[in-house]
């Protein structure tokens, strides 16, 4: 694993290329990011009305909104209680809970792998800030009904059911984001038996879904008998052996995340080999927003990924505050990152953008599917990221 001497060595010629954006105050910036945050969300609501669909993506304009079983459902909530916690604003809190409850019914939903995106974000947040019950009581049943679709012969959460053809048991590494839900509740109800489903996923993944670089591939198929790999691919990327950039931040930040909730050292160990891994690309551009693939065939034209960044920059955050003094270089990335997305190049004005924060995000490339386009997930670790930025300076 790269050394963090190694890893400020290789970010010297990226710290030069954008030396201009590094005499801005990264604190300032997330202030100034959150507050146009408000201001976006603010309009969000007034436009939403009354309405059981949350927002997802804006494409040629024209927004799309999605019902409560959509795996994105649950970061519009979650942005909106980030922005009450920040604000103290009530219109914020009023509409967390109208969002929020839209989507009730998906904690007995074990057709989807996605409960921790769809739950924890909202109801999750909803119940760390407000301490009500009835929001316990969902995200608890949410986990539960998660645990269902484990597999103890292959040790991992399935991920989806589509395409029996092709997959017979595909993991993907997005699933690593939607143990948070599962840690939480092991440790607040004392279920052992959750935190080792987990936990069992965490290492499964971290012995099959890596490259010796620390990169990883986006699916793995095993087999339901055996637990063996069967095939190892891409679906999302420009190639199996290509290192998709969002799929890179989800597996990063899911470690720290583990890491947090374990404090076993491998596992941070991991965080920081894939964090490794990203920084020292050759194919990180000098503002350190990814290409939506770092071996997208036509770079430097090809469209960013400003929700990779977002869920990178997030994570780098929490890394720093695991490491001490050898966590600086970890926050400096994710301050660089947290300038750049904070910019008119990335950052919509107030009114435009069909109210999202964030402009050029990728949903899926290779199936011409939001490209370029604002995407609900980047403004929820966005947000996120500010306030996390915040929290680690108040906390000097």
């Amino acid at each position: 694993m790269n050394t963090p001497v190694k890893l400020a060595a290789g970010f010297i010629i990226l710290l030069l290329i954008g030396c201009h954006q590094t005499s801005k105050d990264p604190s300032r910036m997330a202030r100034e990011s959150l507050g146009v945050a408000s201001q976006q969300l603010s309009l969000s609501i007034e436009n939403l009305g009354d309405t059981d669909l949350n927002p997802r993506t804006a494409e040629n304009g024209v927004l799309r909104q999605v019902r409560s079983g959509d795996w994105t459902s649950g970061f519009y909530p979650g942005c909106l209680w980030y922005l009450y916690e920040y604000t103290g604003d009530e219109k914020f809190l009023e509409a967390a809970r109208k969002f929020t409850m839209n989507l009730q019914s998906e904690q007995f939903n074990g057709g989807t792998h996605d409960l921790g995106f769809m739950m924890y974000c909202s109801f999750g947040n909803g119940y760390r800030l407000t301490q009500e019950e009835g929001y316990r009581d969902v995200i608890i049943q949410s986990a539960k009904t998660l645990c269902t679709r484990f597999n103890p012969n292959v040790g991992c959460i399935k991920s989806w059911d589509h395409n029996e053809d092709k997959w017979q048991y595909p993991v993907i590494i997005d699933n690593m984001m939607n143990l948070e839900l599962l840690f939480w509740v092991a440790k607040e109800t004392n279920d052992s038996g959750m935190y080792n489903i987990a936990l069992s996923h965490t290492e499964t993944t971290m012995k099959n879904h890596f490259r010796e670089d620390h990169s990883s591939w986006h699916v793995l198929d095993y087999d339901t008998i055996s637990g063996e790999v069967l095939h190892r691919q891409t679906h999302q990327g420009y190639s199996d052996e290509s290192a998709w950039a969002r799929g890179q931040s989800w597996g990063f930040y899911g470690y720290t995340m583990v890491y947090r909730e374990t404090g076993e050292q491998k596992f941070l160990d991991q965080a920081r080999g894939i964090a490794d891994f990203i920084l020292n690309h050759e194919n990180l551009p000098g503002d350190m927003v990814p290409y939506w693939d770092f071996n997208a065939p036509n770079i430097p034209d090809e469209p960013r990924d400003a929700s990779a960044a977002a869920i990178l920059c997030s994570g780098l955050y929490e890394l720093s505050s695991h490491l001490g003094e050898e966590g600086e270089t970890y926050k400096q990335a994710a301050d660089k990152i947290l300038i750049s997305l904070s910019s008119d190049k990335y950052q919509a004005g107030v009114g435009e953008n069909n109210n999202f924060i964030l402009k050029h995000s990728v949903g899926s490339r290779p199936a011409d599917s939001e490209v370029d386009v604002p995407l609900i997930y980047a403004d929820y670790y966005f947000i996120e990221a500010c306030m996390r930025k915040l929290e680690l300076e108040s906390n000097k």
